[in-house]
């Protein structure tokens, strides 16, 4: 008897173990690095989700507050999960045949959400989508990311020039220099998170100036005390909340229009139709987009900006396979992971799950109290700002494509990113790198092993 098992004899504390283990788990991954800077670190992403989700909500009535408290679930659940600032962003194929589409409506757009987000789960389960992410070099990945990083940043410069029409999804005309959604606005935003974040590096509170002298030590300490306090302001943040206080201060009446209370949950009729449209127009252009960006790309982004947190991506696969099995069947927006949405968190402060549980419980909290009549005060929103954020989320993501040292692989990348940006389609540009890859492959091997004649 004295030597069976303790676990065996005491299962309860083998239990508790289990569960210390996954308490202390969920603490780690969702500590606060920063406070201001995690909560900065949230906004990095608003510049991508805001004008999708207005466009599908003004264009095909997309329940605004289904999908909040859906994408506020799934921020918090990641957050635990991955213990970094994972994104959850709409599925952009998905949402440009919706805003595009007039016979594409909210059974369409969910039966392409359900049908993208199980063939991804079962990617994931049977250890498919790991093996194609090993197969994938670098450089074809940087090529897709460095592309997704420039298509943001030349959207956001539309949308800082030219007045967007988010329902019709095309532009108006000419910006005006003022007013509460001008150029000033957006180049004063643009200069004020140049100033506070810079480039994107790491800033020291303890640096040192070698010229000191006793009489002038005192103010060197008071100039990085003041570095310390600037360089920590949450830009990002401060910038969103002057946008909403502008929305207010452009339509006043809009806080007569705002009714309290969560929307009704519905589940959504999809008819043999709405499949076999969503599937055709929906499913098929998004699906290479969600292998490669939602999840190959995020999991190599994730590897640079976290070198301790190696991502698996058949965890990605799965977690995006089930968000959208599980809410599109409520009217949720089709949902999944980005590199550039982790790009821009990062940019901007993000360092743990902590920074998306934050944007999650806030979400979560306005789908609840506020529901779809959220959309009023949203499509008040200064769009020049909301460019704004989303030029450096841009900017961040293509700037993970320095890391390319030869030739060779700059080639690569940059045939991959040229054939995405004109071609508008990931799955070409990945298709016409990976081609490239393997015919210098050949040729170096053909190098190293000559032809005797």
């Amino acid at each position: 008897m004295d030597s069976e098992n303790p676990q065996t004899l005491n299962p309860h504390k083998s239990k508790s173990g289990f569960l210390a283990n996954i308490t202390a788990k969920v603490e780690t991954n969702l500590v606060l690095r920063s406070k201001w800077a995690e909560l900065n670190g949230a906004m990095g992403d608003l510049g991508t989700y805001i004008p999708i989700v207005l466009a599908l909500t003004l264009a095909n009535e997309l329940n605004l507050g289904t999908t909040l408290i859906f994408n506020g679930v799934y921020n918090i659940i990641t957050g635990v999960i991955y213990g970094v600032p994972m994104p959850v962003q709409p599925m952009k194929a998905i949402a440009a045949a919706a805003i595009s589409g007039s016979d594409f409506g909210v059974p369409e757009i969910m039966a392409a959400g359900i049908v993208t987000g199980a063939i991804l789960f079962v990617l994931g389960i049977t250890g498919l989508m790991q093996l194609v992410y090993k197969l994938i070099p670098l450089s074809v990945v940087r090529g897709i990311q460095l592309a997704q990083g420039l298509s943001f940043a030349l959207t956001a410069i539309k949308y800082i020039r030219k007045i967007q029409d988010f329902s019709k999804s095309k532009a108006k005309g000419d910006r005006p220099w003022l007013g509460f959604d001008g150029l000033v606005l957006a180049i004063i935003s643009a200069c004020f998170i140049i100033v506070i974040n810079g480039a994107g590096e790491e800033q020291s509170s303890e640096r040192e100036t070698a010229t000191s002298v006793l009489g002038d030590e005192e103010r060197h300490r008071r100039r990085r005390r003041l570095r310390k306090i600037m360089f920590s302001l949450p830009s990002a943040f401060f910038i969103f909340l002057l946008g909403v206080v502008f929305a207010f201060i452009r339509r006043p009446k809009v806080v007569e229009e705002i009714k309290f209370g969560p929307s009704s949950f519905e589940v959504v009729k999809i008819s043999k139709h709405a499949w076999k449209e969503g599937f055709i127009k929906g499913t098929i252009p998004q699906l290479p987009l969600s292998v490669l960006n939602s999840v190959i790309a995020v999991c190599k982004l994730s590897l640079d900006l976290f070198p301790g947190k190696d991502l698996s991506a058949t965890s990605l696969s799965v977690t995006v396979g089930l968000m959208n099995m599980i809410g599109c069947w409520f009217g949720a927006m089709p949902s999944c992971h980005g590199a550039g949405g982790l790009a821009g968190q990062y940019k901007f402060g993000g360092r743990s799950g902590g920074c998306v549980a934050l944007l999650g419980t806030a979400k979560l909290v306005l789908g609840l109290v506020l529901g779809t009549s959220l959309v009023k005060i949203l499509n008040q929103f200064p769009v020049g700002v909301l460019g704004v954020l989303l030029l450096f989320a841009g900017i961040e993501l293509a700037m993970a494509c320095r890391d390319m040292n030869s030739k060779e692989e700059s080639f690569v990348m940059l045939i991959c990113t040229a054939i995405s940006l004109v071609g508008s389609s990931a799955a070409l540009g990945f298709l016409a790198g990976m081609l490239v890859h393997v015919l210098l492959r050949l040729r170096n091997l053909s190098k190293i092993n000559p032809v005797v004649p």
